[in-house]
């Protein structure tokens, strides 16, 4: 065996499948949305991602919140997401399936879905283990300012 190879080889130390119906919703949670856990170092021994699913049902939102030093990355997979962030939530964007969505660490946010009636459905990745949610009671700017996101790499 290679040094890198498990006392137990790669059988039971390697390749994990975690399967739709067996995700962990015993995660910190935030009004509006269900996140669910499938990736982490309780269920699979992961040292540096976390990754599950959330959900929002129909013309929900979720209520405003950060994940302190943690990035997140937010995959749709069905539905439409409408993202507002900032101090007072005073930046929205939209996202499809397929799209990604990046939030950096401390970004004050909260998921919209913006459908009126089909699930939002997304699959959530994170930086790190720990289960960072920083719930906030934030009043809501009234007016928002739409932001389209220009690639550095490819601006035209």
């Amino acid at each position: 065996m290679s040094e890198a190879t498990p006392k137990d080889g790669w059988k039971q130390s390697g390749v994990r499948v975690i399967k739709a119906y067996s995700l962990d919703g015993n995660t910190p949670q935030t009004p509006g949305m269900n996140r669910a856990a499938a990736i982490n170092f309780a269920r699979v021994g992961a040292q540096k991602i976390w990754a599950g699913t959330v959900d929002v049902q129909p013309n929900a939102k979720t209520g405003a919140h950060h994940h302190g030093h943690l990035e997140s990355v937010i995959y749709v997979v069905r539905g439409k997401a409408r993202m507002r962030w900032g101090e007072r939530l005073e930046f929205t964007a939209e996202a499809d399936p397929g799209d990604f969505i990046y939030v950096p660490p401390y970004v004050p946010h909260q998921e919209i879905n913006a459908s009126p009636d089909e699930p939002l459905e997304c699959v959530l990745v994170r930086s790190d283990q720990e289960p960072v949610v920083v719930n906030l009671d934030i009043e809501p700017a009234e007016a928002v300012e739409e932001v389209l996101w220009v690639d550095p790499n490819h601006p035209a």
